[in-house]
């Protein structure tokens, strides 16, 4: 395969048992209030006590970088939590800062990854337990990753559905932005975690996506948070899985790929960032003190599922 190394049908099967995996436990923790608590709150204290200092030690998954988005994630998915269930919190402006915040925060840490090995100078070696390619796809991506942050709207329409889920809706959070962003993230784990980019790069990218097209609409931040959590938790209790196991899919490392795929993450968050600029002009609208599409016909659609 141009991409990943060629595999067997059982590898291509258990990708979609984790796909399916993580839209099945997000529904539950999502639908659940005591649900979220179990899964965000209960189990991780559990894992990083119990757990996680003896399976993480000499694998690819113990490092600052899977530390920082396992506890990113599930600080997301924990204010997150407190936005939907905790009365008057989504009336609260200063509430609804939090929401860009981590997820700019996420996005962060994963743009510094990207500088961190494209500026090793090392064209291809072991980074922290895993093959990178270092090159101009980790800056081009890099950039790519800054316009996704830079095209954040909207935060203060963010409101709670009026059905028993209570889900954190974001009307001004589109379509293009999350195509944009799913494909960044997937340039960013292709370029930085190559072995792991299978599931995390797809599945994982993917199930949130899928959720917030034809499951729950407006809720994809949401959605990709508590995916998110439960990925990073299970990777760190059986890293094994991407690691060794006979379903880890590795990279093919090849350089053609690797710069495909950031330039058409770059050239797609280019895209997203002219058209935020058209509808800034356009409109005289501030993104970051009001919603910027609101005449958008998806906008309206996600704004009338909530209270």
């Amino acid at each position: 395969m141009f991409f990943f190394e060629s595999q067997p049908l059982s590898n291509w099967l258990m990708w979609l048992v984790v796909f399916v995996a993580l839209i099945a436990l997000n529904e539950f923790s999502r639908r659940s209030k005591w649900g979220g608590v179990l899964f965000f709150m209960v189990l991780p204290v559990i894992l990083t006590v119990a757990v996680w200092p003896n399976t993480t030690k000499g694998t690819s998954v113990n490092d600052w970088f899977h530390y920082a988005k396992v506890y990113s994630s599930l600080a997301g998915c924990i204010g997150f939590w407190l936005i939907r269930h905790v009365k008057g919190a989504s009336a609260n402006k200063w509430a609804l800062c939090f929401p860009p915040l981590i997820l700019a925060i996420n996005i962060c840490e994963a743009v510094a990854r990207d500088f961190q090995i494209g500026g090793l100078g090392l064209h291809k070696d072991i980074f922290e337990g895993m093959v990178t390619v270092s090159g101009s796809w980790n800056y081009m991506n890099g950039i790519a990753g800054i316009l996704n942050i830079l095209t954040i709207t909207g935060w203060f329409g963010i409101c709670i559905s009026k059905d028993k889920s209570k889900d954190m809706l974001w009307p001004d959070m589109l379509w293009f932005w999350i195509v944009a962003y799913d494909i960044w993230n997937f340039a960013y784990t292709y370029n930085c975690l190559p072995d792991h980019a299978w599931y995390c790069g797809l599945a994982l990218l993917l199930a949130p996506t899928f959720a917030a097209f034809f499951i729950k609409k407006g809720a994809w931040l949401q959605h990709r948070a508590q995916t998110l959590a439960i990925w990073c938790m299970f990777a760190m209790t059986c890293p094994g899985f991407i690691d060794e196991s006979r379903f880890a899919v590795r990279s093919s490392h090849n350089e053609t790929a690797l710069f495909i795929v950031s330039f058409v993450a770059l050239a797609a968050n280019v895209a997203v960032f002219i058209y935020f600029a058209y509808k800034i002009v356009k409109t005289k609208r501030n993104p970051y003190l009001g919603e910027l599409y609101t005449d958008l016909k998806q906008y309206k659609e996600i704004k009338d599922l909530a209270e």
